[in-house]
């Protein structure tokens, strides 16, 4: 490795790493209330609690700290992120599949379309929502929740407003 390209890689860790940081310690405390069993019989997950964390410090301390860790949350909520949701799909094993058996994939796939499909038309033509805001919303209904819409996020590319609303309605 040539000196220029380690001090690229230095320079690009020292910009990520304040963002990283603060989310993992985000994710570390919200897995550890999680955990809790005064928290846990509330019906409170991990998952909820980083999302409600992240709602309490993106509008108290985190447009402070904006400039210094935006470029790690950005890369932890592109990045990461996506990684964790290909690895949690690693879970699922091929046996597991056949033991659901063809019936069981068929029922799942139309549930998956009909949901999706049922959320579009309803934020369309009801609520009178924009198309974003509805794909996001069918989504993470119809597939698993935030982390869908997070995912769906940069494939569509929308607006942070419209992945707030998504994810705070899911």
């Amino acid at each position: 490795m040539t000196t220029l390209t380690l001090h690229k890689c230095q320079n690009g860790l020292r910009h990520v790493a304040p963002g990283l940081l603060l989310t993992a310690a985000i994710a570390l405390i919200t897995a550890w209330l999680g955990n809790l069993p005064s928290v846990a019989q509330l019906g409170l997950g991990a998952l909820t609690l980083a999302i409600i964390g992240g709602i309490i410090l993106g509008n108290t301390l985190y447009p402070a700290l904006h400039s210094h860790c935006d470029e790690g949350v950005q890369f932890a909520k592109q990045k990461l992120l996506r990684l964790g949701i290909i690895l949690y799909g690693f879970r699922l094993t091929f046996q597991q599949v056949l033991d659901v058996g063809i019936s069981g994939v068929v029922i799942d796939l139309l549930t998956l379309t009909s949901t999706f499909m049922l959320a579009c038309w309803l934020g369309r033509r009801i609520l009178k929502l924009d198309r974003e805001t509805t794909w996001l919303i069918g989504a993470g209904s119809s597939i698993c929740g935030a982390a869908a819409v997070l995912a769906t996020e940069p494939v569509i590319k929308a607006a942070a407003s419209k992945v707030a609303v998504a994810v705070a309605t899911v």
